[in-house]
């Protein structure tokens, strides 16, 4: 919780090319004032298996960005992007501890907080979407089965610049959704903090049943956990609320 009678003040680690995780935000907590959201950039432009796409998320990177965000007294940090999903998540676990220690400060990133909605929702079976190439799905399919989750479905969008993600549009994301939902799965998962899968969520469930869970919702809700702060409207994903 806040030190001092002030908003909850969440630190975000945001790639540099995402440009819908800030707005999408904001229009999740819609106009809550107990929650203020503070971000820097790190150069992320391209997602792929490779090194040079690698070494986009090398800790000491997201360490300074952390250091920067803690000036603030930030009362959380968030590496808000899904890397760890693919790099796996020792990864992340051993990047969230490097924060923390280098800050004082609790942290997280994407890849952790879904792990936590998995474990808090006992989620064992997700249909996937994402707008990746193929490879890296199948990367994230197998990083996610060594912890215990299988993906039932998938479907990717085969794009790899990351600025393109946030262009998708909800009409090319619903058709693939309904199929997923489909498969049954214990909830459909868009794995991507630059795209706009909580615009359709409330839709999606509602058609489907099917619990949603979108990256940046289940981000900023265990960021919102690990802060001790309210946690989200239902429409933005029922389990989150």
């Amino acid at each position: 919780m806040p030190s001092t009678n002030r908003p909850t003040r969440i630190g975000m680690i945001v790639p540099s090319s995402n440009t819908c995780l800030e707005p999408q935000t904001y229009r999740i907590l819609d106009g809550r004032r107990d929650v203020t959201v503070h971000s820097t950039r790190i150069p992320v432009t391209r997602i792929a298996l490779d090194d040079s796409s690698d070494k986009q998320f090398d800790s000491s990177v997201m360490r300074a960005a952390a250091e920067l965000l803690a000036t603030a007294n930030v009362d959380v940090i968030a590496w808000n992007g899904t890397s760890g999903s693919w790099l796996g998540a020792a990864h992340d676990h051993a990047l969230v501890k490097e924060i923390t220690e280098a800050t004082g400060i609790p942290a997280t990133t994407s890849t952790l907080a879904y792990l936590a909605a998995f474990s808090a929702f006992k989620t064992e079976r997700i249909g996937l979407f994402t707008p990746y190439t193929s490879d890296v799905n199948d990367a994230v399919i197998s990083s996610y089965a060594r912890e215990g989750i299988k993906t039932v479905d998938h479907r990717h969008l085969d794009l790899s610049d990351n600025e393109s993600f946030a262009r998708v549009t909800d009409e090319e994301m619903l058709p693939g959704s309904l199929e997923l939902a489909g498969s049954h799965p214990d909830a459909l998962v868009y794995l991507c903090t630059n795209l706009y899968g909580a615009n359709i969520t409330e839709e999606v469930e509602a058609r489907t049943g099917v619990p949603v869970l979108d990256s940046v919702a289940v981000t900023l809700w265990h960021a919102l956990k690990l802060a001790g702060a309210p946690l989200l409207d239902p429409k933005w994903g029922r389990l989150l609320s």
